[in-house]
């Protein structure tokens, strides 16, 4: 009998394997043998010295459906990277843009070609050979266990036969010859060549990190949820839009009523009522009996929709429904501020300071005129109290948003796939800031009672707000966590948001712009100190020669000049402006982060037009590659938190060894 080295058996003993007996005998029922024991070791053996996947980051989605996807078509330019590696001797640039074009949109890019081509045979069979070279590229990092396991079941044999072409095995070349003809004889090309495209996207990205603020601006966040539920490897940072959702979903009235503010005030309800089904006719029916003289004009809408402008009624229709439901929602935070005086905010209660005489309103002891002033359902004598139309609304608004299967199947993705904060290979992940006090240590902040900082702030915080969707939860205790999302979403000392207050009621009704300013927390003062960043790295016991906090946020005024990279390469902040409503702000149209075997790539994009526009021409979003740290050595998996998992496998792997070997466990058939 084969015998283990004496370095892999010496730390195991007959008490250790009596100690772990209960782990080695669930292991034994999936490796029964010394046989099948001995074979995965080699497999995870040889896995550790494979190149690291490639990790993709990206921030501040903001409901821009169509560049997002765009984006993991293409792989934040990757795969045109790879097919200009392959074929930049052989293929003229515009044959090159072709192919990626069908690459990322392999079905659109088909019909439009079948209805063009005059020699479809001859396009096929050379389409066929070269998506095969480009598959074999960008899937020579990986196993071929999990490559196999990306391939669409119907067709992964043949496609695994043709991805271990190999241009030297002359004897073999008339078989794969032979394949290619009777796919394109069977009428089956147009469908190989989707599927090898869908793989090639599949094995570009081997993990997508999202930090956060997939909601707002943008019409299309239900669909940017709709794509993520085709990945496997994904996880979500929460940002202060997602909470502000998941507090909607919840039944938090404050949230719901936010909610619907921002979707009009840019105009966007699409989401709304295309992706959740969320019934605006009480909204609107209210809106346009309660203000029907009222032209509404500072709540006219953001229109950004470039392709479908907004008709001036129904401009003049949003901006009622925009006034109404903000009007609400300075009720409903008065009343829920006021029921948590613990939050520190009734500074935000200001609907009991308006003098409507004067049309004046006082805010710290200095008195500004109002932009409005015609509030008819505000009653003076209690101004924080819902008239009865709102109350009836309201119940209506809240039952539409808690019934809506759509919405709920969404929300559940950041409770399964997300969570405040990640740490992934020396890199700490989370949306905004992390609070300090003014010497740039981790601040103490008050939560149910009880004071807490930096990590455990951040466990404590996810585990409150994971608590307001557990029927486990006692009553009162779920209701607290309900109201929490309102402070998550804007209270000064939330992680997701750490500033003195949110200015909404200054920036809609008050013309002094010194009153519209939000003094941010000292964490976004202080993020370019690297000492600043090492201690908030410590305290998250993050290690590695090369380790990162990765924000996003703050939108980055690249065209101004601003450096995404910050603490002499420490921290970077990925919230390039996905949004259009942004694109004027930061000067570009979003960052991807991308970590692969050789380093940190920064890809900076330019806005991108249309998929119609990609498929036509083979246009690509416009992307500068900035290089932000380059590894000496390529990184493999043993390198990577994945790396010390499978390393623990092994240990475990070998133990079982040891314990079949010694009959302490016995062997299955």
């Amino acid at each position: 009998m084969q015998t283990l080295p004496q370095s892999n058996i010496a730390t195991f003993s007959p008490a250790r394997i009596e100690a772990d007996r209960r782990v080695l005998e669930l292991l034994s029922q999936n490796f029964g043998n010394i046989s099948a024991a001995a074979t995965e070791i080699i497999n995870l053996e040889a896995i550790l010295n494979l190149p690291k996947g490639t990790e993709h980051y990206i921030a501040d989605i903001h409901g821009e459906a169509e560049a997002f996807r765009h984006i993991l078509k293409n792989a934040s330019g990757n795969i045109k990277r790879k097919v200009n590696e392959i074929f930049s001797t052989s293929l003229r640039e515009d044959d090159i843009r072709q192919l990626c074009s069908l690459i990322y949109y392999p079905e659109r890019k088909l019909a439009l070609i079948r209805s063009s081509e005059k020699d479809l045979e001859n396009f096929y069979q050379i389409t066929l050979h070269q998506l095969i070279k480009v598959l074999q590229a960008v899937s020579s990092k990986y196993s071929r266990s999990k490559v196999r396991k990306s391939l669409p079941p119907e067709f992964a044999y043949i496609i695994e036969e043709l991805l271990h072409e190999s241009p030297s095995e002359e004897n073999k070349q008339p078989y794969y010859n032979r394949i290619i003809e009777s796919i394109i004889s069977t009428g089956q090309a147009e469908e190989f060549i989707s599927a090898i495209s869908h793989v090639i996207q599949h094995l570009s990205i081997d993990q997508l990190h999202l930090l956060g603020d997939i909601f707002d601006r943008g019409d299309g966040a239900h669909i940017v949820l709709d794509t993520l539920l085709a990945y496997s490897d994904f996880d979500i940072q929460w940002g202060n839009h997602d909470v502000l959702w998941m507090g909607a979903a919840s039944g938090n009235e404050c949230c719901i009523a936010n909610v619907l503010r921002i979707s009009l005030r840019y105009g966007n309800m699409t989401t709304l009522e295309d992706g959740y089904g969320i019934n605006l006719v009480p909204l609107a029916t209210f809106a346009m009996e309660t203000y029907r003289d009222d032209p509404c004009e500072i709540f006219m809408p953001k229109d950004s929709s470039e392709d479908e402008p907004l008709s001036d009624k129904n401009r003049q229709l949003i901006a009622k429904m925009h006034k109404a439901i903000t009007v609400i929602q300075f009720k409903l935070e008065g009343q829920m501020i006021a029921r948590h005086p613990e939050w520190g905010m009734d500074d935000r209660r200001l609907l009991h300071r308006i003098d409507r005489d004067s049309a004046s309103v006082e805010i710290d002891g200095k008195t500004y005129p109002l932009k409005d002033s015609n509030f008819p359902t505000i009653d003076p004598s209690d101004p924080y109290a819902l008239s009865e139309e709102e109350k009836t609304l309201m119940d209506k608004i809240v039952h539409s948003f808690t019934v809506s299967d759509k919405l709920k199947s969404h929300i559940g993705i950041f409770y399964s796939h997300g969570s405040l904060y990640a740490v992934h290979n020396s890199n700490l992940l989370f949306h905004a800031s992390m609070p300090l006090d003014k010497d740039g240590n981790l601040k103490e902040v008050m939560l149910n009672g009880k004071s807490y900082k930096g990590k455990e702030l951040l466990q404590r915080i996810e585990l409150l707000m994971r608590s307001a969707i557990n029927s486990d939860t006692p009553e009162h205790e779920r209701k607290n966590a309900v109201d929490y999302y309102l402070y998550a979403w804007c209270g000064p000392d939330s992680p997701l948001f750490d500033k003195s207050k949110m200015a909404t009621f200054e920036r809609y009704l008050i013309e002094d712009k010194a009153t519209h300013h939000e003094e941010k927390g000292f964490y976004y003062h202080l993020r370019d100190n690297e000492e600043v960043c090492d201690m908030i790295l410590d305290s998250f016991d993050v290690t590695g020669e090369h380790r990162h906090i990765i924000n996003g946020h703050v939108p980055v005024k690249a065209g101004s000049g601003e450096n995404p990279v910050k603490a002499n390469g420490k921290l970077m902040v990925i919230d390039g402006g996905f949004s259009k409503a942004y694109h004027t702000t930061t000067g570009i149209a979003g960052y991807t982060l991308v970590y692969h075997s050789r380093g940190f790539e920064l890809v900076q994009h330019e806005p991108f037009t249309s998929a119609d526009e990609a498929v036509r021409n083979g246009t690509d979003i416009i992307s500068i590659n900035r290089l932000v740290e380059l590894n000496s050595q390529r990184v493999r998996v043993r390198d990577t938190d994945r790396g010390k998992e499978l390393l623990g496998q092994i240990e475990e792997l070998r133990e079982l060894l040891y314990a079949y070997r010694h009959g302490f466990i016995k062997e299955r058939k």
